[in-house]
């Protein structure tokens, strides 16, 4: 159906629309919500904490209606500038509404404000929707690592900070 000319459309997509919140939030909390991610093995606390242990991080959540959805936790992995972005999830049934993208913004600003170079991603041949994010929104493919399975091989990805990186759709 055509929306040109719908005097409703604008008003459909307003009420499909919600606010989401980006604050700090603590390890039991991306636990809780790493469980919903059905691509994710469920970690525990100890897994993260051990992986963030002394080292400069970032663990955000995304809210909607005071509902943790989503999680990022990042850290200075490489030392050399980086900023690595460890793990994102968002629960499934929040997805398509903006949250995974609430959620790298966040995270390029606060990237930003610490004078990282660039943050660095790895993710899975068959997430395909987070390798179309993550080329849609300015990262660049670095390096492939192979597993006999090749819907298993590890994409290596990264953005340099700075300008804006949007690809347009034509």
């Amino acid at each position: 159906m055509d929306i040109v000319g719908n005097p409703f459309y604008g008003y459909v997509k307003l009420l499909c629309m919600e606010k989401i919140v980006i604050t700090h939030i603590g390890i039991d909390e991306v636990v809780t919500v790493n469980k919903t991610v059905t691509e994710f093995d469920p970690y525990t606390k100890e897994y993260f904490d051990n992986r963030l242990k002394g080292k400069d991080s970032l663990i955000i959540g995304a809210h909607i209606n005071d509902h943790v959805v989503g999680y990022l936790v990042g850290y200075n992995r490489f030392n050399d500038g980086s900023f690595y972005c460890w793990m994102v999830g968002v629960n499934p049934d929040f997805r398509e509404k903006g949250v995974l993208k609430a959620l790298m913004d966040y995270q390029e600003k606060w990237a930003r404000k610490r004078e990282y170079s660039k943050i660095k991603i790895k993710t899975r041949n068959h997430l395909r929707e987070m390798l179309t994010y993550l080329v849609r929104y300015g990262f660049y493919f670095t390096e492939v690592v192979e597993y006999p399975n090749i819907e298993d091989n590890r994409i290596l990805l990264e953005k340099k900070l700075g300008a804006v990186h949007l690809i347009q759709k034509q």
